[in-house]
């Protein structure tokens, strides 16, 4: 029976490192208490050593059912290595008009991805950091656990 086993199991191990391969960067900064506090700016710094491949960029948010909004406000600046900055305005929907939430995961607690940039390139080689701050008018927003950035490599870049 575990000799049966061995061959699928291989592949899979074979086929779960293989993806990781495309990742250039992913972290998350969990917030304290499950509340992100207009104060609180996760900051995520990215070291690039390649100036020619694409990548896509994305956030991902962990809530809660007592997250008290349909959508979530963000802004986010993105620093270059040589201190260029340029800063964005995003809103996401995290629930539908009858409050069903978007994302995956049991209970009450849901993991949506959040879709940046897509197909861009780091045209310097060295450390970009992304500092993104909720723009809601809550001074303190209930029920967000986590909030998170990966960075992979783009499907074009492969061809």
């Amino acid at each position: 029976m575990a000799k049966h086993l061995f061959i699928p199991c291989l592949i899979a191990i074979l086929f779960l490192g293989s993806c990781d391969r495309d990742i250039l960067f992913a972290d998350n900064h969990s917030m304290t208490d499950n509340k992100w506090p207009l104060d609180v700016m996760p900051s995520f710094t990215v070291t690039s050593n390649d100036t020619t491949s694409l990548y896509d960029i994305s956030f991902y948010i962990r809530t809660g059912s007592e997250y008290p909004f349909r959508n979530i406000w963000l802004f986010v600046t993105a620093t270059s290595p040589s201190g260029r900055m340029i800063t964005d305005t995003l809103e996401y929907m995290l629930s539908d008009i009858k409050g069903k939430r978007f994302g995956d995961g049991f209970g009450n607690i849901k993991d949506l991805s959040l879709a940046y940039r897509k197909e861009v390139y780091f045209p310097e080689t060295g450390k970009y950091t992304f500092t993104i701050n909720h723009g809601m008018r809550a001074e303190v927003l209930q029920g967000v656990y986590d909030f998170g950035i990966r960075i992979r490599k783009s499907e074009l870049s492969e061809k």
